[in-house]
């Protein structure tokens, strides 16, 4: 039983890391969402004047989507590993379909929460019915009262409307929310239309077989995992070393005490070896032979952009 158990829970971990993006892209959907009901609730409310309320409308979609656009370029590995790449080799050794790639990498991963924000506020309707109420034309809604122009449609989204205009509050509401959830569900068409249409582009430009790029996804995962894990230990020990070296003495528990015993450490890595293993990474290929990662590049001392004749470039990026 406890076999079967230990098997399946390596089975789901499996699953999950070789889908890691598609759940990171996930939970920042849902926490947007969670967001955007917190706003709704706390946070907005309509102005209900003349060319205030379209303002405040756009300000309540568009400001935090672009908040959230700017977090998602900051959150972004690719961004700085890109910052590197020019600030050391001015993206030299990268094409411009490369090029291309790797901002659409970057801006790709950075829109999912603004336009999962842009979405949920077009669907609830709230902030364009604010936005719009003032342009409505009276003369479209039978037996509407004459008399009445933007000072007085403004307020339909509020709750001090005009007594004589409450029997069409309803209707006004109704229609103006019809046209942003048709324009919510429009732009949801349009996102999955433009996902699909890019994912199919991926693999058929693609110099890799299907497998070789899982197997990619799978090495980057590894060694990001592995190398993180190991820069914490051999930080770790060569901070006990000159602690030790200053005081005398270091304050380790028992199991510091055992990775410090294990693992010796002498000097840190010199900039130049951090250099190499940081920034952009295209795939490439060595004499027939792939380079998955800078550090690997690093440790098979290929200088330059180890690329022959015959190699394979894409800017695809696994994770």
């Amino acid at each position: 039983m406890a076999s079967i158990i230990t098997e399946n829970l390596k089975f789901f971990a499996l699953f999950f890391r070789s889908r890691d993006v598609m759940i990171f892209n996930g939970l920042v959907a849902l926490g947007t969402v969670g967001s955007q009901e917190l706003f709704s609730v706390v946070a907005f409310h309509c102005p209900c004047s003349p060319g205030r309320n379209y303002m405040y409308g756009l300000a309540a979609i568009g400001v935090p989507a672009l908040v959230l656009f700017l977090i998602g370029i900051m959150l972004n590995n690719h961004m700085w590993n890109l910052v590197a790449e020019c600030r050391k080799r001015a993206l030299k050794n990268c094409s411009t379909p490369a090029t291309f790639l790797l901002f659409g990498s970057i801006l790709g991963r950075a829109i999912v929460a603004p336009v999962t924000w842009s979405v949920i506020s077009l669907l609830r309707g709230e902030a364009y019915v604010c936005a719009r109420s003032e342009f409505l034309n009276p003369s479209a809604f039978l037996d509407f009262p004459l008399g009445y122009g933007p000072d007085s449609m403004a307020r339909f989204s509020c709750p001090d409307t005009p007594r004589n205009l409450i029997p069409f509050k309803d209707e006004v509401i109704r229609r103006l929310k019809y046209e942003s959830q048709f324009l919510g569900w429009i732009l949801i068409a349009v996102i999955a239309c433009t996902i699909f249409l890019l994912k199919c582009l991926q693999h058929c430009c693609s110099t890799l077989s299907y497998h070789q790029e899982a197997y990619w996804a799978q090495y980057r995962s590894c060694e990001k995992d592995l190398f993180n894990r190991t820069a914490e230990v051999h930080a770790k020990v060569l901070a006990a070393n000159n602690v030790k070296q200053f005081f005398g003495f270091v304050s380790l528990d028992k199991d510091e005490n055992e990775i410090v015993s294990q693992y010796p450490v002498d000097e840190a890595q010199p900039s130049p070896q951090w250099h190499e293993i940081t920034g952009v990474y295209l795939y490439r290929e060595n004499k027939g032979f792939p380079l998955y990662s800078r550090l690997h590049k690093w440790a098979k001392k290929i200088v330059g952009n180890g690329m022959d004749s015959e190699c394979k470039e894409t800017a695809l990026l696994s994770v």
